[in-house]
C-alpha cells in the first residue's frame, strides 16, 4: 500500500503537538501502561489499522504482554486469559469503537463502573477516542508500518 500524504504530522504541528501532550497526560494517569496498550491493540484491529497494529503489539511487548494474549486479544471473549478489569475494558473499547452500531450499552458501562474509578472511566474513554482519531488518520491516509515494503529504507515512521 502506498502512503497517500507523506509525513502527514509535519502538515499539522500544532495539533499533533496538542494530540501527543493528551497521550501523555494519559499515559501519566492511573490507568496500567499494559491495559492501555491492550485497548490501542484492540481498537486498531477493529479499524484494521495495520500501522497501530504494528506499533501497539510491540508497546504490548515492551510493556510485558506475553506473545499468547497479543494473539488472542482478537477473541478474549473466549479466553480465560484476561482480567475482569481487563474484559471490561476491552468491552468498553469495542462498545466506543463501533458507537453507531451500539450507541454504548449499559450493560458495557455497567461492567466498566464495576472495576473502574471516575477518573479511570474518563481516562479510559479519552483514550479509546484518541486511538479511534489516531487509527482514522493513519487508515484514511493509508500510513504504513516500519515493516511494510512501502515504508522504504531508514528509520521508523511517525508514531502514534
Amino acid at each position: 500500500m502506498n502512503p497517500r500524504v507523506t509525513k502527514p504530522y509535519a502538515h499539522a504541528p500544532a495539533a499533533v503537538k496538542a494530540l501527543t501532550a493528551v497521550e501523555a497526560s494519559l499515559r501519566a494517569g492511573a490507568l496500567e501502561h499494559g491495559l492501555l496498550e491492550l485497548v490501542k491493540l484492540r481498537a486498531s484491529q477493529i479499524n484494521g489499522c495495520a500501522y497501530c497494529i504494528a506499533l501497539h503489539a510491540s508497546a504490548a511487548r515492551k510493556a510485558g504482554e506475553s506473545e499468547m494474549r497479543i494473539y488472542l486479544l482478537d477473541a478474549w471473549r473466549e479466553s480465560g486469559l484476561y482480567s475482569a478489569r481487563e474484559r471490561a475494558a476491552l468491552a468498553w473499547t469495542e462498545a466506543l469503537t463501533r458507537l453507531a452500531g451500539t450507541g454504548a450499552p449499559e450493560a458495557d458501562y455497567a461492567a466498566l463502573a464495576a472495576d473502574f474509578t471516575e477518573a479511570e472511566q474518563v481516562q479510559l474513554t479519552l483514550q479509546i477516542g484518541m486511538i479511534n482519531l489516531w487509527n482514522r488518520l493513519q487508515v484514511g491516509l493509508r500510513g504504513v508500518h516500519a515493516d511494510d515494503p512501502a515504508s522504504g529504507p531508514g528509520p521508523s515512521r511517525d508514531a502514534a
